[in-house]
């Protein structure tokens, strides 16, 4: 989950540099309605945009793609999924503001080494509509909010898991890297409905065996939200991933699948690429100071936007950063340390903040950004490498069950948000619905 906003952002920017003909695809007109998802529909051409991106991204090597129909219903399934969060982050009082989407456009452009004009520019030179574009980036925010916001109302992590990690030899020091697919067993389904992805899943095993790329394979029958990716799960300390998964990579050697495991959510399929032990595991910490202006009911976010300018002003002007948050930081813990936020790792306050100290230099403060709950500033005050490798901290071990527990909630949450969906499929010659949907 940690790396969500990550790949988004890539997926953005690759839209950036699409040839001619998806920049085609995204002006043609909307030519009928292709799937009806609750009060909501998924119109041909936004299938059709979707389409021209994956065929983009497999330009050099088409041999992986299904055929069009099969790619056509794998990419519908997955704006069907994508409108109902949107729906449900919507309904749960999730917002987006203006200042949290230009400054997600700001990180991208910096991907690019492009400024914002500059990415604007890189857009509507390929025929895109930008405020289109910015609509994708408002979407992507809020369902990455949306998995926020389930993790921590879902995944709860107790003392006794902590301690049983640290204290009992659970503690796993190398990393895995791993690939997996995912065939979708429905919510409350059928002895025949699972026997039914079982099949499936181990027709799948067999054409993997039989030759077939495991990213081929994951492009085209899995269901998970990385499908797009080949299921890549890139490199990951073993105690963030399923036991379950870990036991099965175990016996494993590289290259080598499992037969489908079963999973709460349905039926995995999981691929050792690589297993390296992290030895000495030399990482970036960074000494920050902090200042928070909330927003609230009396407060708003332009409000809380105007002050913490002020406040950066005032700083930039030669205020000292610690003399600014004594005054004004509404962050508790912290402003009677000046803004004094110790050492922490890098990702500790999750990847929206990581890029944007990843961008400062030493002593330079941040432009404001917002973020729950409110407008922040920050300071890069030092950097340095440490070695983490045995110190397993109870706020490292919390994280780890944490970031498990919280994938494993999100993707039961998803399943059951599609069982309860009123989905009408009205894709011309769709295939039948596959092992997981109701529609």
């Amino acid at each position: 989950m940690k790396q969500f906003l990550l790949a988004t952002l890539a997926a953005l920017a690759a839209a950036i540099h699409a040839p001619a003909a998806l920049a085609q695809s995204l002006t043609q007109p909307v030519d009928g309605i292709v799937a009806v998802v609750n009060d909501d529909v998924i119109l041909r051409s936004e299938l059709d945009r979707q389409v021209a991106q994956v065929t983009t991204q497999f330009a050099n090597n088409p041999a992986q793609l299904p055929p069009r129909d099969i790619l056509e219903r794998q990419l519908l399934d997955r704006l069907i999924l994508q409108k109902l969060q949107i729906a449900r982050a919507v309904d749960s009082g999730i917002k987006v503001s203006d200042a949290q989407i230009d400054q997600t456009l700001v990180q991208i452009a910096q991907q690019n080494r492009l400024d914002v004009s500059q990415l604007r520019g890189a857009i509507e030179s390929q025929g895109m509509d930008y405020g289109q574009f910015r609509n994708n980036v408002r979407d992507q925010l809020l369902v990455q909010h949306l998995r926020q916001q389930v993790g921590q109302s879902r995944a709860q992590v107790s003392d006794a898991e902590i301690d049983s990690l640290i204290k009992n030899g659970h503690v796993r020091t190398e990393q895995l890297h791993a690939a997996h697919i995912v065939i979708n067993v429905p919510e409350g389904a059928t002895p025949g409905q699972i026997d039914e992805a079982h099949a499936k899943a181990e027709d799948v095993v067999r054409q993997i065996r039989g030759g077939m790329e495991f990213a081929a394979a994951a492009l085209r029958y899995s269901n998970a939200e990385d499908a797009l990716q080949g299921g890549d799960l890139g490199w990951r300390n073993a105690n963030e991933l399923p036991p379950a998964l870990v036991a099965a990579a175990d016996k494993l050697q590289d290259g080598e699948i499992t037969d489908p495991l079963r999973g709460p959510n349905g039926f995995h399929i999981v691929k050792l690429i690589g297993k390296r032990d992290a030895g000495a595991q030399m990482v970036t910490e960074y000494k920050l100071q902090h200042i928070l202006v909330k927003t609230s009911e009396l407060v708003s976010s332009a409000q809380a936007k105007q002050r913490i300018e002020a406040i950066r002003n005032r700083i930039v002007g030669g205020e000292d950063f610690a003399k600014a948050a004594i005054d004004s930081s509404e962050e508790t813990e912290t402003a009677r340390l000046g803004g004094d936020m110790g050492w922490a790792p890098a990702g500790a306050f999750g990847p929206v903040v990581q890029q944007i100290v990843d961008g400062l230099k030493k002593g330079e403060v941040s432009l404001p950004f917002e973020a729950p709950p409110g407008w922040h500033l920050l300071k890069l005050d030092d950097t340095r490498q440490a070695n983490r490798a045995g110190q397993m901290q109870r706020s490292e071990a919390k994280n780890m069950i944490f970031q498990r527990k919280a994938e494993e909630e999100y993707m039961s949450f998803l399943r059951q948000l599609r069982s309860e969906a009123y989905v009408e499929i009205r894709l011309p010659g769709s295939e039948p619905p596959k092992a997981g949907s109701n529609s």
